[in-house]
């Protein structure tokens, strides 16, 4: 049975982009299927590496737990995104816990399946390459501002970055369609809590965000958000 009734939700994920409408449909017959509830756990470290995920909606949070009992938080991942596949190209276990953010629905692919497929397309081969290079220029940011930045600009930076990656247009600015509490922001940028509320209510007061009950971000003034960085 397909995973999606409709192609173009294929269309829209990087791993899967610059395909022919005959290639979704064969990939769709691989693909599986699954809702999961806010706060399920979808990975754990002890979990086999033999999956690889793609987030149809919905967000995840990818985090390592220390040995004090401290959450440290690798990334937040929203819709288009996959996760699991280190541990599927290497054959290594997982290195990190995944749990969904919010309810969240994931195509996932066999070990098996996943080889073939990287065997038999190219294109699949070529976007896997982007995307792992992607978070790797994106990981070396996050360091550089992780040892740069004042908390300040570290909260505004991470806000940014979600805001190109993920972001939609609207009439009042940028959303984010990702749940982005303060406490996965503070484990995103290694501050307390306390400290990232108070950039939150900082940012509020001079109009550059706004967030709503259900923990979406709005960043009203782009522009203005990325000078406040780069002047840190």
């Amino acid at each position: 049975m397909p995973a999606v009734s409709d192609l173009r939700l294929l269309q829209e994920i990087a791993l899967f982009q610059g395909l022919s409408d005959q290639q979704l449909a064969e990939i769709n017959q691989s693909l599986h299927r699954k809702h999961y509830p806010s706060g399920a756990n979808v990975i754990s470290v002890e979990t086999p590496g033999d999956i690889i995920f793609i987030i149809l909606s919905g967000t995840v949070k990818i985090k390592v737990d220390q040995g004090d009992g401290t959450e440290v938080i690798i990334a937040l991942l929203g819709a288009g995104e996959i996760f699991g596949e280190l541990s599927v190209i290497d054959s290594s276990g997982r290195s990190a816990d995944v749990l969904t953010q919010e309810e969240s629905t994931l195509l996932w692919l066999d070990r098996g399946s996943f080889e073939r497929l990287l065997e038999t397309n190219p294109q699949v081969t070529r976007n896997l390459l982007k995307i792992l290079s992607r978070r790797v220029r994106l990981s070396t940011e996050q360091i550089q501002a992780l040892c740069t930045l004042d908390v300040y600009g570290k909260v505004a930076r991470q806000l940014i970055v979600f805001a190109d990656q993920y972001g939609i247009a609207m009439e009042e600015g940028v959303r984010i369609p990702m749940r982005l509490t303060q406490s996965d922001i503070a484990g995103l940028v290694g501050a307390s809590r306390e400290r990232v509320n108070q950039v939150f209510v900082n940012l509020r007061k001079r109009k550059l965000i706004a967030s709503d009950t259900s923990y979406r971000v709005t960043v009203l003034d782009v522009k203005r958000l990325r000078e406040i960085v780069e002047q840190r």
